[in-house]
């Protein structure tokens, strides 16, 4: 039997810690923005690296952020977390230079967000942003599979977000 369980804040951070690419969901004017993202944990704060453009325009209005990651291998194979919190754009060069070398190490080419160039009437120059999410709420869920006869369901047991 497969069931789905909340995961402790203990496995939610080792979660975090193992992935790497996420969603990160911002909101302005009660309109969402969802957008892939890498990030680095350091098993305290989160780090994105990002250009200039709609998220970073949205974040500067309202830095309320939910960031989900997830690893699925199959309908019945899957760990998901998520975390709440404030997306705070670093700007003093030595918090920029560390939150960067930490996403360098699981991002080396800083990729999708250096490899997009935006041709309209002008060129965009692609302008760095890096946010520290300090997490204010943590969660997590995760498939296990039971031996126990239908009935005796463990109290863990939850629905899918």
């Amino acid at each position: 039997m497969i069931e789905i369980e909340e995961m402790n804040d203990k496995d939610v951070r080792k979660e975090l810690s193992r992935l790497n690419f996420a969603h990160l969901a911002c909101c302005r004017n009660n309109h969402p923005y969802v957008v892939p993202v890498h990030y680095a944990y350091d098993g305290e704060n989160l780090y994105v690296y990002t250009t200039e453009g709609k998220k970073a325009e949205i974040i500067r209005v309202n830095p309320e952020i939910c960031l989900q990651a997830e690893d699925v291998v199959d309908n019945e194979n899957w760990v998901s977390v998520m975390v709440i919190g404030e997306a705070d754009q670093i700007m003093d060069e030595e918090g920029r230079q560390a939150a960067l070398d930490l996403i360098l190490k699981i991002n080396p080419k800083l990729t999708p967000a250096i490899s997009v160039r935006w041709i309209d009437s002008w060129v965009r120059e692609n302008v760095e942003v890096i946010y520290r999410i300090e997490p204010r709420m943590l969660t997590g869920r995760r498939t296990v599979k039971r031996d126990h006869p239908p009935g005796n369901v463990s109290s863990k047991r939850s629905q899918i977000f």
